[in-house]
């Protein structure tokens, strides 16, 4: 699987150039790149309003499953950040929340079943691939503060056969943050992702 990911990878990149946005969702990136100078200006928006998307999505979810939000304060919390935001590199498991969404179509809170996740380390960067599913999250964790990391990427959905590079396409980049909020146990906040919701929540946790 992991051979696979870096060929599929390597062949986006031949094929976009050397360009820094392409930079931004490599498993081989130049390491010294800092985040800032990646993110586009949208996506600079969506993180600056990180918490106005908690305040907009945790109140909607909360009503259609108050249960299911208060009885996991730690992935549900906002201010909840532990030291060592940076999961080392191995196999993971990734389970999504989608919360705030509206309409007919899409409940205020979705949960997705678990899927096979891996972390590969480029010195203090850390890819993050999420395997299966219609929409499949694929990009890097940035060194930011001790308490928190930043994530960019893109999604990659239905029968692609590869992510799209970081900058082309505004509804597929995926800009976040990363914290821990447990013993092994990390999260991935997405705020204001393009489908389906306000605020996407991606559990982190090591392969079992």
């Amino acid at each position: 699987m992991m051979l696979r990911l870096l060929v599929a990878l390597g062949v986006g990149a031949a094929l976009g150039g050397c360009s820094v946005y392409r930079e931004s969702s490599s498993p081989v990136m130049d390491t010294s790149l800092n985040w800032r100078r990646v993110a586009t200006d949208i996506d600079r928006t969506k993180l600056r309003n990180w918490r106005k998307a908690w305040s907009e999505a945790l109140p909607l979810a909360r009503a259609a499953d108050a249960a299911g939000i208060d009885g996991d304060p730690a992935l549900f919390d906002p201010d909840r950040a532990l030291a060592d935001a940076m999961p080392p590199a191995g196999a993971y498991r990734c389970r999504t929340v989608k919360l705030g969404g509206g309409g007919t179509a899409v409940s205020a809170i979705v949960r997705y079943d678990w899927r096979p996740c891996a972390m590969i380390a480029d010195g203090e960067v850390r890819h993050l691939r999420i395997e299966g599913g219609v929409q499949r999250i694929d990009g890097n964790f940035f060194p930011d503060v001790k308490a928190r990391s930043v994530f960019l990427g893109t999604l990659e959905v239905g029968d692609d056969s590869a992510p799209l590079r970081y900058g082309l396409d505004n509804k597929r980049d995926l800009i976040g943050y990363g914290e821990r909020i447990g013993e092994q146990r990390w999260r991935l906040v997405l705020p204001y992702p393009a489908f389906e919701s306000k605020l996407d929540v991606i559990e982190i946790a090591p392969a079992v």
